[in-house]
């Protein structure tokens, strides 16, 4: 009896994770896309020098950054798959939403100074889903996006304490 209620348990959360975390994850999309468009004018590249025949007046570091944890489905669908070895396309949504999440993050950074583009733009991964004990817990990774903003000549800046200057 107890094997039963146990079962249930696990499958009763099994698909609140599946529902509920797909749900979560599309939003997710969806609110990305909407920001993605909105900052669709600031440039991003991963060459280390800026094209000689843009000027720019000055330029700053930027970054964005973001923890994506696994839902309790994906965990559970991923620890199975693990047995067998093989892709974790479970995973694949979730490294593409925090890379996606952190560009958007420092493109708004970006925007905030006023610039129009970012170079030598690095995208960096931390895994945070071990407490080093060996143990799995939940899987979650940090990412993070910086480059050097490009600001035009006579582009108005926000500086840290809300004050507007033209630069």
């Amino acid at each position: 009896m107890e094997l039963i209620i146990n079962l249930s348990i696990f499958l009763v959360l099994l698909g609140v994770g599946l529902f509920a975390g797909r749900a979560a994850e599309q939003r997710h999309f969806r609110e990305l896309k909407q920001r993605e468009l909105l900052l669709r004018g600031i440039l991003v590249f991963s060459e280390k020098r800026p094209p000689q025949d843009r000027p720019f007046e000055r330029s700053a570091l930027v970054m964005g950054s973001v923890v994506i944890a696994e839902d309790y489905f994906k965990g559970t669908v991923a620890g199975l798959k693990s047995l067998f070895g093989g892709n974790l396309t479970t995973y694949e949504s979730l490294l593409d939403r925090g890379r996606r999440e952190a560009i958007v993050r420092m493109k708004q950074q970006a925007r905030q100074l006023g610039a129009s583009m970012v170079f030598n733009v690095k995208l960096e991964t931390a895994s945070l889903g071990s407490d080093g004990s060996g143990k799995s817990g939940i899987f979650s990774a940090e990412f993070i996006a910086y480059g050097t903003a490009l600001i035009p000549p006579r582009a108005a800046v926000k500086l840290p304490d809300a004050l507007t200057v033209a630069a």
